[in-house]
């Protein structure tokens, strides 16, 4: 089935990344995806997200849903009609709201987690959480700032941000194939650098996958009121 075309708000975006060894990563990703390289490095993270008014496009805003979720990211690049293709693989999704948990795959792409958020906003301090229903964890602490970590893989925050604007095209297991989607915002976002005082993954944190050394907290972002849309492309 189609996912139909999905309008609504961005209220916060945080993007929490890591750099990985790209031979770590190979083994995680399916065909035809492989790791996007920068610097020698694989990059990994989680997207903390809040949506607001979300429904299918063309339907008025009061009878949309708002959730907090978490989407674990690689970017990856594929090949297609001889062309090489950049966007993001996306293993796992956490949500809020269990309506999402029902429509995964039909109206949202993918199968989704539900988990438990807390959630603490203040003083330009940001404090997320979450725990999904198979243990999974995620953490953040992180204070707004006026510079970008200087121990970043990106040497700029511009260069940061227009690493990841360039993976607007995600992609999502779905029984034996994968749902497409791209977000189209619909003005370009300002992107601010976040100096993190905490952060904790159990997804990235598992040996099993990333054997110790292989992944490293790098740098996190912060982006609010992006007015989107997400349309449907091709699966694969």
């Amino acid at each position: 089935m189609k996912i139909p075309t999905i309008h609504g708000y961005i209220d916060r975006r945080i993007l929490i990344n890591f750099t990985a060894e790209p031979k770590v990563v190979e083994k995680i990703i399916p065909f035809p995806f492989r790791p996007k390289i920068y610097k020698g490095k694989a990059i990994v993270g989680i997207c903390l997200i809040r949506l607001k008014n979300i429904k299918p496009k063309g339907f008025p805003d009061f009878i949309g849903v708002n959730s907090e979720n978490g989407a674990h990211r690689i970017a990856v690049e594929w090949d297609e009609n001889g062309e090489t293709k950049s966007g993001v693989y996306i293993p796992r999704r956490d949500t809020s709201l269990k309506l999402n948990t029902i429509v995964g795959g039909r109206v949202f792409p993918g199968k989704h987690y539900y988990a438990k958020f807390n959630v603490k906003e203040k003083n330009r301090n940001y404090q997320i959480n979450f725990k999904s229903s198979d243990g999974t964890m995620t953490l953040i602490e992180a204070d707004e700032a006026s510079t970008f970590n200087e121990k970043s893989i990106f040497e700029t925050l511009c260069d940061a941000s227009d690493f990841f604007e360039n993976g607007d095209l995600g992609y999502s297991p779905n029984d034996n194939k994968f749902d497409g989607l791209r977000l189209k915002a619909y003005h370009h976002w300002e992107v601010k650098p976040l100096d993190v005082l905490k952060v904790k993954s159990t997804f990235f944190e598992n040996e099993e996958i990333f054997p110790k050394g292989t992944v490293k907290f790098d740098n996190a972002l912060l982006m609010t009121n992006i007015e989107h849309e997400w349309k449907s492309e091709a699966n694969k």
